[in-house]
């Protein structure tokens, strides 16, 4: 009797589970010579409005988690698909990648995940600050996460692009609306089972794959996201983006990483740019 294979129907990851898009649509991914892969959901407004609501009622907790426990949840994150490895291997090859280079970029991905993951307890040190004044005040800094944020995954690399991006906005407490490669979405939406199995609370990563023409207005005017990071997206589309954010202020720091294997790529500044500075004022000496 032959043997049928059954290919996996992917879905978008929202709240922590896995969803068909609102709008019943699908685009075709093709594998690195052109041969159908499999269908991939295509997103739309309705699925930003439902991944925002989500976010947002996760951000909180999330937030409010102590820095040592949210490190704690990435290191599983790390384990989860270092146990992984060669299944994403074979994902990255069958997307265009020679075997090294597939290699290498599981390998990345793993060793970014666990650097974000030490920083979690350890950038409010180096953040906060006792400021001089020439007043009876105690007067001190604190950093905070904006919220919820919007993201746009770069093309290529699929997966180590977006863990890149997507890892110092979730450490200080952040919950993340991500728009995935359309080139090679398959590689996050198979990252969103690691995500499911390695602790995070759902919603605090939503992944939504689809067309960025389409997906990334609705995410710029959205009144409740906070703030924007803008990857791989053509000029003209980051343009009218950072115009609509402007509607309710959104913060649209720039997060452009040149080389993502590089040592450059994971730094405290990509972590700085997902926080606010708040300061305190407190009466001494009465």
């Amino acid at each position: 009797m032959p043997v049928l294979e059954v290919r996996k129907t992917y879905k978008l990851y929202l709240g922590g589970e896995f969803v068909r898009s609102e709008s019943g649509r699908y685009d075709e991914a093709k594998d690195g010579k052109g041969r159908h892969q499999a269908n991939v959901p295509r997103g739309s407004r309705k699925d930003i409005r439902d991944a925002v609501v989500k976010a947002r009622a996760a951000q909180e907790k999330w937030a409010g988690t102590s820095g040592y426990l949210r490190g704690q949840i990435l290191y599983r994150m790390a384990e989860m698909l270092e146990s992984r490895a060669s299944s994403f291997e074979l994902l990255l090859r069958s997307t265009g990648s020679t075997p090294a280079a597939a290699k290498r970029e599981v390998r990345a991905s793993i060793d970014r995940i666990v650097h974000y993951a030490g920083w979690t307890d350890k950038y409010q040190a180096l953040l906060s600050s006792v400021n001089p004044v020439a007043s009876s005040y105690f007067d001190f800094s604190l950093p905070e996460p904006m919220g919820v944020v919007g993201l746009t995954a770069p093309e290529r690399p699929a997966l180590l692009g977006l863990i890149s991006h997507l890892l110092p906005a979730i450490l200080s407490g952040n919950t993340v609306i991500a728009i995935l490669s359309e080139a090679a979405p398959i590689p996050a939406l198979e990252w969103a089972e690691v995500l499911a199995t390695s602790d995070l609370p759902g919603g605090v990563v939503n992944l939504i794959s689809g067309r960025k023409d389409e997906l990334v207005p609705h995410l710029a005017r959205h009144m409740d996201v906070n703030a924007l990071a803008l990857a791989g997206l053509p000029r003209e589309l980051e343009i009218a983006a950072r115009q609509d954010a402007a509607v309710n202020v959104k913060r649209t720091p720039t997060t452009a990483i040149a080389d993502y294997f590089a040592d450059a790529a994971q730094n405290l500044d990509l972590i700085r740019a997902f926080l606010e500075i708040k300061t305190t004022w407190h009466p001494v000496g009465w």
